[in-house]
């Protein structure tokens, strides 16, 4: 069974998106099955990957019934990794989007068709706590949760927080908080030192993987790449996706889910 998480934040600004692409792509590049679905209605993560509005058909057309799974999962150059889409969208019709992904089952059994593929399914969820981020959770068995390394993003995490007791205690029993991951790090700067410091010392849950602030994200958003994609030397921040996507399967196998087709291997020889 895949491991469906949802990328949630509560405020706009946190790289959410950034996290979702290249997180996607670093459990890929360990050789894991992953599926990236891109539920913002602004088509979030095909912007990042420099995609037009119109060049792949998607999650809109699966709810309209006007295509098929298949026909609407797109693979990569990196094998393990497909992406679904947000699909073809007049921003006019947004408002339709909403309301199609707010009612009945249709995500539920979206992804349900796809769960045997994948080892991950990672969800791309618009920025806030409405009803579309909601309704990603409650198909979803984990949530990670982008925390802006800035005072407003700290006072704001509470919100997040508490819905995502609410929606486990009433609606989705399995969904487990996978961690609080800072972003946009400056530890070199008081102003972002002192937030960090804050976090590491009164919230649970912060993992100790962050993602520092760094112009190599625009660059690569300017070339419509994942940063492990860029050429010339390798950037240390890929390799922080790397971390990133290392401890995060620690913390699923702890809360009981699989790391692979198989958690056992054979006894092997060094010498």
């Amino acid at each position: 069974m895949a491991h469906i998480i949802s990328i949630v934040s509560s405020k706009g600004g946190t790289g959410k998106t950034t996290v979702a692409l290249n997180l996607a792509v670093a459990f890929a590049e360990q050789g894991e099955e992953t599926l990236l679905i891109d539920m913002d209605p602004l088509g979030a993560v095909g912007l990042s990957l420099a995609r037009s509005d119109t060049e792949w058909s998607g999650l809109a057309e699966l709810l309209t019934g006007d295509a098929e799974i298949d026909g609407t999962v797109v693979p990569t150059k990196l094998a393990p990794l497909s992406l679904l889409p947000r699909g073809r969208l007049d921003p006019l019709e947004i408002p339709l989007y909403e309301e199609l992904l707010l009612h009945g089952t249709t995500i539920a059994d979206i992804v349900a068709r796809v769960t045997g593929r994948f080892r991950h399914i990672i969800i791309d969820t618009p920025s806030g706590l409405g009803a579309i981020t909601r309704t990603a959770l409650s198909v979803s068995d984990y949530v990670l949760l982008p925390l802006q390394a800035e005072s407003l993003s700290v006072r704001s995490i509470a919100q997040s927080l508490r819905v995502l007791a609410h929606l486990k205690e009433e609606e989705n029993r399995r969904l487990h908080l996978l961690g609080i991951l800072p972003t946009m790090v400056q530890l070199h700067q008081d102003a972002s030192f002192n937030v960090m410091k804050q976090i590491w010392g009164e919230l649970d849950g912060v993992l100790e993987t962050y993602i520092p602030r760094s112009d190599i994200f625009a660059a690569a958003s300017e070339k419509g790449l994942p940063v492990s994609f860029l050429g010339g030397p390798y950037p240390p921040e890929a390799v922080r996706f790397e971390m990133l996507a290392t401890e995060l399967k620690g913390i699923i196998q702890e809360l009981g889910g699989t790391t692979g087709g198989t958690d056992e291997r054979r006894q092997r020889e060094l010498i």
